[in-house]
C-alpha cells in the first residue's frame, strides 16, 4: 500500500546535454508535488547513479540527503559469505528506498519558509539539477568503434532496466502507483532523433542549426516507471495502415523495418475488437535498438525492441517470433502501461490479463493447435519450477515478520520486492499469472472475462481525462480486490475458492492415476491419488474432468475430488470388441478405421485422459498400456494428447512404439510440433533398442526420402518453403539423429557422415552457440580458465543481455553444485561472486539477482564449505536470526572501512556544502588517518562498515565505547550512534532513513546515516561540462 505523504501531479524532464564520447547526460527535473499531510517537511524521491548538484523548492535552495544502501549490501559482513544473511540485508536495503513505502534514495528538506504553505496543502515545485556520467544501468549507450560521425556509426542511447528502474536516469518517484502528467524535453545533435512518450509537440533547432530540442507531452497520467527514451540517427517509418503509429530503426535497416512491422495494424484491430475499447493513447511508437536489455520492453505509448527481431520476407523462423513480440508489447500497452498496479502484490493481475489477451491473439493468429501447445508448454514449465523450488506465490501478503508469516521461506531470496526476485522466478510468475486468468475464464466464461477487462479500461479512460482531479487517477490503478469485485459484479459468480487455491497460495497439484476394467460390471475403475506433502505441491479438492475414448465414441466424465476419495467408478458405454465395428467415432465427430488387434479383447477402452482441458495447474502421471498410448498418438486429434502420448512412449521402447512414431513423422496433416517431438522420442527409443534395431538409423531413410535429391541422396534439395511445417521438421531431424548412439555409446558412423555432408553443403559461418558450448565445456572439463572467462564477460561485457544470459546459463548448467566436490570450488571464486552480487551489480536489479541465483546454485544458503573456518569474526545466532560481530576482532587494513572518502561510488556522496566551515570539516576528515591506525577496537568503522562520510566523526569515550557523531551541513546539531551496539540491518536502515520527523525548533535536522548537502550559489559545485 502506498504510504507517501505527498502526491506528484506533474513532472518535467529536461535533458539538455548528451555526450556520446563521455557517455554522459546533463539535465534537470521539476516535480509538482501536493502535500497530503499538514506537517510535511521532508520529500523523498528515487535517484540512483545521478550526481545531484542543486535542489530548489519553490525557487528556494533546499538541503538534501543522498543515500543508496543498495550500492553495497553487506558492509561489515566480510568473512561469513552467508547467502541467508545477504538476502535479508538486500531486502532491507531495497525496503529502505522503496517508494511504495514512502522512502527513497534522495531526501529533501522543505525550507522552513514554505512550512506554512505546506500546512495549507498547497503545491510545491521541486527543481533538481543532475548529471549522469558513464551509467552502468538505466541508460545504455551504443557507440560502435568504427570510423565516421556519430550518425554514420549508428551511435544511439536508450533507457532500459528491470521493473521500476527509471530512477537510474533521472530523479523521480519510481513507483507504478504514482501517476502524473509529463513534459519531456531532449536536446540532441541535429543528426539525431529523440523518441519518447506521448505526443511530439514540436522540434526546435538552435540558431546554428547544430542541435534540436524535441518536446513531448504526455497528458495521460503515467507512472515514472513507464517513461522511456531512445536517441539515435533513426530512420523513420509512418505506418501505412495507421498514421498514428510510427516505427524507428537504425540506418540502412528500413527495408527490414517495413516488412517486420507490416502486420502490426492487425494486432491493433484484434485487441480493440475483443476489448471493445480503443487503444488508449493518441500515438504508438516502436523503436528497434542494438544491444537491447530484453527483446521487448513496453512503456507508455512506445515500446523498445531488439534490432535482432527485424527480418526480411525470406526469413521464415523469425516471422512468428517477431509477431509474438509485437503482440506482447501491444497487450501491455493496455494492461501494464495505461492501467498500472496499486502495489507489487497486484502485479499478477496486469501480467495475467496481458498474457491472457496475448494468448487469445495467438489462438486467432496461429490456430488452436499452436495455442494449446503453448498452454501445455507454459503449464509444464510452471509445474517443473514449482516442484523444484517449492512454489510461486502470485499474491503475497506479508505478516509481522515471524517465520510462519514469511511466504518465501523456502526460497533463497525475498519476494517482497520485484528487485529481489530471481529472474527465473519472475518469468514463472508471469507464466502462472496468465494460466490462472485462463482458469478464471473457464469458471466465468470468456464473454464475462472480456466484459471485466472492458469495465477496467472504461473506468481508467474516464479517470485519465480528469486533468485537474488527481484523486480520480486511482481508477487507473488495478488492485487484486478491485479486480475480483469487478468479476463478481459482472458475472455474479463467486470465484473466491479458485483465488484462494491458485492466487493466495503457491504450489501445484500432483496426480497419480491408474485404472482397471471390470468386465462383469462393464465399469472403468479409476484410481486417482495425490502427492501433497512434497515441496511445491498442494491438495486439490474440486471437479476433475476425465475423457474416455471407447469403441463407441469419446465420453467426458466430471469427477468430484474429495478429501479422501481415491477410487471412482465410471460406467462404460461400449461393449468389448467382440461386437466389431468398422469405424470408431472420435471426440471431434470424425470416424476412423483402426487396427484393434493390439487392444485387450475384453475391454472397450482405447485410451483415457485426465484433465484434458488443463483446468488445474497440475502434473499427471497416468498408467495405461503401451498400445493405449500408441492409439492415442495415432488417432487423438488434440495436440496436447498427442504430446502426452509421445512422452509416455519413451518408457516403451518396442517395435510397435517405433512404428507409431514413424507413422506420425510421415503424416503431413499432423501438427508440426508433434512431429518434432516424435523425432526426439524416436531417437531415445532407438538408443534403447540399439541391440535389436534393424534397418538404417532412425529417421535417415525418412529424411532422405522427404528432403534429399533422388540422384544424390547426400545432398539436400533446393529449399522449398511453401510448406512451413516441413521446413521446421527438416531442421529438427538432423538434430535428433545426432543423439543416436550405437552399442559402444558412440554416434553411428553412418549418421556422422550424414551430418557432415549436411554441414558441408550448408553455410554455418554465423553460429551463435558459443556461450552454451563454453558453459558445457566448463562443466565437463572443470576448466577454471573458461569459468573465469565467462565471469569476466559477466563483469565487463558492454551488452547487458550477454551478461545476464551467461549468468543464466551458468545457473542452469553449473560447473558444480553445493553438494559436489570440485576443484573449481575455492575461496577465490566465493569472494569473486560475493563481490559481484554485493557491490558489483548495484546498477542492474536483474543482474544482481542472477548473481544471487548462481551463488545459491554453487554454494547454497549457508557458509560455502570451501572456506576456512572463521576466526569467530561473526557469530550467527540462528534462533534470533541475527549476525553478531565479535568486538575483539580488528578489521583488516584495506577493508571497506578505509575506502577514501572522496570516492564518488561511496554509499553517501557530498553533493554541495552550505558554509566554509563544512568545507573545512570535509578537508579535515579527508586528512584523518583510518580508524584502525588510531588504535581503536571496533566491529566496524561505521554502523554498516561503510567509510566515514563528510560530517561524521568517530570518537572514543572514557568508557572505551566507540561512538559515531553525525553533523548535518545546515545545523550544529549532532547525533551520536553507539558503535558497540550491534545493529540489526533492516531495523538500522529503517530507523535512520525514516526518522525524519519535523524538529521541535526550526533549523533542526534529525540524524541520518547518510550525507547531507545543499547546493548554494556562494560555493557552487562545478558544472560537469563548464558554464
Amino acid at each position: 500500500m502506498n504510504v507517501r505523504l505527498a502526491g506528484t501531479t506533474h513532472q518535467v524532464v529536461c535533458i539538455n546535454n548528451i555526450n556520446f564520447q563521455r557517455k554522459s547526460v546533463v539535465g534537470f527535473v521539476e516535480l509538482t508535488i501536493f502535500p497530503t499531510v499538514a506537517n510535511l517537511n521532508r520529500i523523498k524521491l528515487n535517484s540512483k547513479q545521478c550526481r545531484i548538484y542543486r535542489v530548489r523548492v519553490n525557487d528556494l535552495e533546499a538541503a538534501f540527503i543522498y543515500n543508496d544502501p543498495t550500492l553495497e549490501v553487506c558492509h561489515s559482513e566480510s568473512k561469513q559469505r552467508n547467502l541467508n544473511y545477504f538476502s535479508n540485508a538486500y531486502a532491507a536495503a531495497v525496503s529502505a528506498v522503496d517508494p511504495d513505502a514512502g522512502n527513497g534514495e534522495l531526501c529533501i528538506k522543505v525550507p522552513s519558509e514554505l512550512w506554512k504553505q505546506v500546512d495549507e496543502l498547497k503545491a510545491l515545485k521541486v527543481h533538481i539539477n543532475f548529471s549522469l556520467d558513464q551509467p552502468k544501468g538505466g541508460l545504455h549507450f551504443v557507440a560502435p568503434n568504427v570510423e565516421g560521425s556519430l550518425a554514420e556509426r549508428g551511435a544511439h542511447v536508450f533507457s532500459c532496466g528491470y521493473q521500476n528502474s527509471t530512477r537510474f536516469w533521472f530523479p523521480c518517484v519510481d513507483s507504478y502507483s504514482e501517476l502524473c502528467t509529463w513534459k519531456l524535453e531532449y536536446t540532441v545533435d541535429a543528426t539525431m532523433v529523440a523518441v519518447s512518450n506521448g505526443d511530439l509537440v514540436e522540434t526546435v533547432y538552435t540558431h546554428d542549426m547544430r542541435k534540436k530540442t524535441f518536446h513531448y507531452m504526455l497528458t495521460i497520467p503515467t507512472a515514472a516507471s513507464n517513461i522511456s527514451l531512445a536517441i539515435g540517427p533513426f530512420e523513420i517509418l509512418v505506418d501505412p495502415y495507421m498514421h498514428e503509429v510510427t516505427h524507428f530503426c537504425l540506418p540502412q535497416l528500413l527495408p527490414l523495418l517495413k516488412h517486420t512491422t507490416s502486420y502490426l495494424h492487425e494486432v491493433f484491430e484484434f485487441y480493440e475488437e475483443i476489448l471493445t475499447c480503443r487503444y488508449p493513447y493518441s500515438c504508438f511508437k516502436t523503436v528497434f535498438v542494438d544491444e537491447a536489455y530484453v527483446e521487448v520492453a513496453a512503456y507508455a505509448s512506445m515500446s523498445i525492441f531488439s534490432t535482432n527481431l527485424l527480418h526480411s520476407a525470406m526469413i521464415i523462423d523469425e516471422t512468428p517470433l517477431t509477431r509474438r513480440c509485437l503482440a506482447q508489447a501491444l497487450a501491455q500497452q493496455f494492461f501494464g502501461c495505461f492501467i498500472s498496479r496499486m502495489s507489487w502484490s497486484d502485479e499478477w493481475v496486469l501480467k495475467g490479463i496481458s498474457g491472457y489477451i496475448y494468448g487469445l491473439w495467438m489462438k486467432k493468429t496461429f490456430g488452436v493447435n499452436e495455442y494449446r501447445h503453448w498452454i501445455k508448454e507454459e503449464l509444464d514449465k510452471i509445474v517443473v519450477y514449482e516442484l523444484k523450488t517449492g512454489g510461486v506465490l502470485l499474491h503475497p501478503i506479508f505478516g509481522g515478520g515471524k517465520e510462519k508469516d514469511n511466504p518465501s521461506s523456502h526460497l533463497h531470496f525475498s519476494i517482497k520486492h520485484p528487485h529481489t526476485l530471481s529472474w527465473e522466478y519472475y518469468t514463472m510468475f508471469q507464466c502462472k499469472a496468465h494460466l490462472v486468468m485462463r482458469l478464471i475464464e473457464n469458471r466465468i466464461s470468456m464473454e464475462f472475462m472480456l466484459q471485466v477487462f472492458n469495465k477496467l479500461l472504461s473506468l481508467a479512460s474516464t479517470a485519465s481525462s480528469q486533468k485537474f482531479q488527481s484523486h480520480m487517477w486511482s481508477q487507473m490503478l488495478v488492485s487484486t480486490s478491485g479486480f475480483l469485485k469487478s468479476i463478481s459484479n459482472v458475472s455474479g459468480k463467486d470465484i473466491q475458492p479458485l483465488i484462494k487455491q491458485w492466487v493466495d497460495q503457491s504450489s501445484v497439484v500432483k496426480f497419480y492415476g491408474s485404472f482397471a476394467f471390470n468386465r462383469k460390471r462393464n465399469v472403468l475403475e479409476l484410481e486417482i491419488k495425490q502427492d501433497y506433502t512434497s515441496p511445491g505441491t498442494q491438495k486439490y479438492v474440486g471437479p476433475l474432468k476425465v475423457t474416455v475414448q471407447e469403441l463407441d465414441g469419446s465420453f467426458n466424465h466430471t469427477l468430484q475430488i474429495e478429501e479422501n476419495s481415491l477410487k471412482h467408478d465410471i460406467p462404460c458405454h461400449s461393449k468389448s470388441r467382440r461386437n466389431k465395428k468398422k469405424k470408431i467415432p472420435l471426440m471431434n465427430g470424425e470416424e476412423v478405421d483402426m487396427d484393434l488387434s493390439a487392444m485387450d479383447a475384453d475391454s472397450p477402452l482405447l485410451w483415457i485422459r485426465i484433465d484434458p482441458d488443463m483446468s488445474v495447474l497440475r502434473k499427471v502421471e497416468f498408467e495405461q498400456a503401451d498400445f493405449m498410448w500408441q492409439y492415442q498418438l495415432r488417432y487423438e486429434r488434440d495436440v496436447v494428447a498427442q504430446e502426452e502420448s509421445i512422452l509416455a512412449l519413451q518408457k516403451f521402447p518396442t517395435p510397435a512404439s517405433r512404428l507409431a512414431l514413424t507413422d506420425i513423422l510421415e503424416q503431413e496433416q499432423c501438427f508440426y510440433r508433434v512431429r518434432i517431438m516424435a523425432c526426439f522420442c524416436l531417437a531415445k527409443i532407438a538408443n534403447f533398442m540399439v541391440s535389436t534395431w534393424t534397418g538404417p538409423p532412425a529417421m535417415k531413410s525418412l529424411f532422405t526420402r522427404m528432403f534429399c535429391c533422388k540422384s544424390c541422396p547426400n545432398i539436400v534439395k533446393t529449399n522449398n518453403f511453401m510448406n512451413f511445417q516441413s521446413y521446421f521438421l527438416q531442421k529438427t531431424m538432423p538434430v535428433a539423429m545426432a543423439l543416436l548412439r550405437d552399442v559402444h555409446n558412440l554416434c553411428p558412423k553412418e549418421v556422422l557422415m550424414f551430418i557432415l555432408d549436411l554441414i558441408k553443403y550448408n553455410d554455418n559461418r554465423k553460429n551463435k552457440q558459443l556461450w552454451s558450448a563454453v558453459v558445457d565445456y566448463t562443466k565437463v572439463d572443470r576448466s577454471y580458465e573458461e569459468l573465469q572467462w565467462l565471469l569476466n564477460m559477466v563483469q565487463t561485457d558492454p551488452v547487458p543481455y550477454i551478461r545476464h544470459k551467461i549468468l543464466n546459463l551458468l545457473t542452469r548448467n553449473p560447473p558444480f553444485t553445493k553438494n559436489m566436490e570440485s576443484p573449481l570450488c575455492n575461496e577465490a571464486l566465493v569472494d569473486q561472486l560475493w563481490k559481484l552480487m554485493n557491490s558489483g551489480t548495484s546498477h542492474d536489479w536483474r543482474l544482481r539477482c542472477g548473481a544471487v541465483d548462481l551463488y545459491y546454485t554453487l554454494f547454497g544458503l549457508s557458509r560455502p564449505s570451501c572456506l576456512p573456518l572463521p576466526e569467530l569474526g561473526l557469530v550467527l545466532n540462528l534462533k534470533e536470526k541475527k549476525a553478531v560481530l565479535n568486538p575483539t576482532i580488528i578489521p583488516e587494513a584495506g577493508s571497506a572501512g578505509t575506502e577514501p572518502v572522496n570516492n564518488p561510488n561511496n554509499l553517501g556522496q557530498m553533493i554541495g556544502f552550505q558554509s566554509s566551515e563544512d568545507d573545512h570539516l570535509l578537508k579535515e576528515m579527508a586528512a584523518m588517518p583510518p580508524a584502525h591506525q588510531l588504535g581503536l577496537k571496533r566491529k566496524a568503522d561505521t554502523p554498516l562498515g561503510s567509510p566515514l562520510e563528510p560530517g561524521q566523526i568517530l570518537e572514543k569515550n572514557e568508557d572505551s565505547k566507540v561512538k559515531l557523531k553525525i553533523r548535518f551541513s545546515n545545523s550544529q546539531e549532532e547525533e551520536e550512534i553507539d558503535m558497540d551496539t550491534v545493529h540489526d540491518s533492516q531495523a538500522f536502515i529503517y530507523h535512520h532513513l525514516n526518522n525524519l520527523e519535523r524538529p521541535s525548533t526550526p533549523g533542526g535536522f534529525s540524524g541520518l546515516h547518510a550525507i547531507a548537502g545543499v547546493g548554494l550559489i556562494s560555493i557552487p559545485v562545478p558544472h560537469p561540462y563548464g558554464s
